[in-house]
């Protein structure tokens, strides 16, 4: 076989790293893209926040109506504003190397009274509760008056407690991994310890199962009349309950609808999972992209631009790599400054992307945002996507992770997007106005007689809406919704 060269001409589609650059920060959520952006402005020197980018947001007007205040406020202080020279003779004129700005100058959040209250500051992370339901038993447990046979018992149940607040092992092998540790260890003393730990807060807590933590919680209603009978009906009758036999329940225990109706109402303000009121998840938040407001008659989009820090290319840095001494340093200024422009730019293709879409969808949606969730039409990313002249891909990216601020609440872009279910008429009718039509059924729905699936089927069949009842099933699961059976309930 011989070898030779050979010359072809072809064509291949390639991705830039600029474009690769455009399309990682377009898919990326508001709170990445900001994490982004501060890692950017770290590694490179030519881009930096722009301080400014408020006061040329601010009309003229504004500022003269600012000035004014500022001016009225000055002339009322009792203060005397300070001088600069004041200034100037506070400040050293060189630090120590070794020194820290923070040992010299101390921030106004620093000094500031512990009682009053920051607009920048994090309320929630700073108020936010998060210990778990173990530190919460065992801060109740030191300032419990207990032996130190029954304090290592307590430590040792507590381990064994569960998010929800129930035990993961029975008292019996509790106290078999206790044997080998305490002499002469009875099983009474590990239950004494049980019955202790059941009382703190929150009450209930420490159980095995769900009969022994209602009861726990129901000696609080002793003084209630029918405390006797809704005793009786947790040790006994529970599981007819669960499954709202309510015929069986008023026949053993003889008590009429209206009686019973109170007793389950009891039950209902006992709590069966004691641990979930130890919220140990970190508070989320939900910054939206857009805005959706209504003015003169007309729908209008608007950017977050609160959401994302301003930033701009440094000029001194920028006019150095004219001027600067090493060839090294120029190559590396003009590098610096080209990233930072295409970095920019991104930016900027992302904030027309996400606009131009939300635009799309605000205006294929009205009926929305006039008559609510009934009214949502069907809508795919194709349709989009062909409106406004991008591929599918590309409208999956700007709508994943964005969301909307509107008047009736905040969604995700993809919420928008549902498949659609043939009418009689011929027409088309979105998924998510069938959920909407199928829970306002449930909600109307008779207590005594809840709504199957097969009758929610044929009361939208007699709305036009052919829907099977196995989708009807799906829907109702999706929103959380228990079946018939789950949702009867007394008058």
């Amino acid at each position: 076989m011989k070898q030779s060269l050979q010359l072809k001409l072809g064509q291949q589609l390639t991705m830039t790293p600029q474009l690769q650059q455009a399309i990682r920060l377009l898919q990326l959520s508001t709170l990445d893209l900001k994490q982004e952006i501060h890692e950017f402005l770290e590694s490179n020197p030519l881009l930096e926040l722009d301080d400014d980018e408020q006061l040329i947001n601010e009309t003229p007007a504004s500022i003269e109506s600012k000035s004014a205040s500022e001016t009225t406020t000055d002339n009322t202080s009792s203060e005397e504003p300070r001088l600069e020279s004041e200034w100037t003779e506070s400040i050293p004129e060189e630090l120590s190397i070794d020194s820290n700005w923070d040992d010299t100058y101390q921030s106004s959040a620093a000094v500031s009274d512990n009682n009053s209250y920051e607009g920048d500051g994090d309320f929630e992370s700073r108020n936010a509760q998060s210990e778990s339901i173990q530190d919460h038993l065992i801060w109740q447990l030191n300032l419990t008056h207990m032996s130190d046979r029954d304090i290592e018992i307590a430590y040792a149940m507590i381990e064994c407690v569960q998010p929800d607040g129930y035990l993961s092992i029975t008292p019996d092998e509790i106290w078999e991994s206790l044997t080998t540790e305490l002499e002469d260890l009875d099983l009474d003393e590990v239950v004494a310890v049980q019955h202790r730990l059941q009382r703190f807060d929150p009450i209930g807590v420490c159980s095995t199962e769900l009969r022994d933590c209602l009861l726990v919680q129901l000696e609080a209603y002793q003084s209630h009349p029918l405390y006797k009978s809704t005793l009786n009906l947790i040790d006994h009758y529970l599981p007819l309950l669960g499954n709202r036999d309510f015929t069986q329940l008023s026949r053993k225990t003889k008590l009429k609808d209206e009686a019973l109706k109170e007793v389950i109402n009891l039950i209902q303000q006992l709590n069966p999972r004691p641990g979930s009121v130890i919220d140990v998840d970190d508070t989320d938040y939900v910054i939206p992209d857009v805005s959706v407001k209504k003015r003169n008659g007309i729908w209008q989009v608007e950017l977050n631009n609160d959401a994302l820090p301003p930033i701009k290319i440094n000029e001194t840095y920028s006019a150095m790599a004219s001027t600067a001494a090493t060839t090294e340093d120029a190559t590396y200024i003009k590098t610096s400054l080209q990233e930072a422009k295409w970095f920019m730019k991104s930016l900027q293709s992302r904030n027309e992307t996400l606009l131009k879409v939300a635009s799309c969808i605000v205006s294929r949606q009205i009926d929305f945002f006039e008559l609510g969730e009934e009214a949502m039409k069907p809508m795919v990313l194709h349709d989009v996507a062909e409106e406004v002249g991008m591929h599918e891909s590309t409208i999956s990216r700007v709508t994943t992770q964005k969301y909307m601020h509107t008047p009736k609440g905040i969604f995700e872009l993809k919420y928008f997007f549902s498949s659609h279910v043939n009418t009689a008429s011929g027409g088309e009718c979105s998924s998510t106005a069938i959920r909407a039509m199928i829970k306002k059924l449930v909600t109307d729905e008779p207590a005594k007689k809840p709504l199957s699936d097969n009758k929610l089927a044929t009361i939208l069949a007699d709305q036009g809406i052919q829907v099977a009842r196995r989708t009807v099933a799906k829907y109702r699961e999706a929103m959380n919704i228990p079946p018939s059976n789950e949702r009867k309930r007394l008058i």
